[in-house]
């Protein structure tokens, strides 16, 4: 972990690895524990954030903050390979943003937008 990132690359690619001991770890865990992440993507911020699979899209508002799942409307998505290539609005543009209501059951990497009533 210490290495400069392009001696990382070449030690991992010594071993024939395409991740590092720590990322498959947390994968790894992340199996284990039947958890999966969702982002969330402003001017300001993009963050993840972890729910157990299975979750719906209400429910993973709430997550942020409780009275987002009170409150739900609906949720944007795209998947996040989409929104890195694409960004929002070309992804709108593009079809690759849909509209999901309260039974949408989460994804692993869905970037997302709630809508929520006031």
């Amino acid at each position: 972990m210490e290495m400069p990132a392009d001696e990382q690359k070449v030690f991992l690619d010594s071993l024939s690895l395409k991740q590092s001991g720590l990322d498959r770890m947390i994968l790894k865990c992340y199996e284990l524990l039947n958890l999966i992440t969702f982002l969330t993507s402003g001017e300001k911020e993009s963050r993840a954030w972890t729910i157990k699979k299975g979750t719906k899209a209400p429910q993973a508002a709430g997550v942020i903050h409780t009275d987002f799942e009170k409150a739900f409307i609906c949720a944007e998505i795209i998947d996040w390979k989409d929104f890195v290539e694409l960004g929002e609005a070309k992804a709108r543009e593009a079809g690759k943003l849909r509209t999901e209501g309260k039974n949408y059951v989460m994804k692993d990497g869905d970037t997302c937008n709630f809508k929520v009533g006031v």
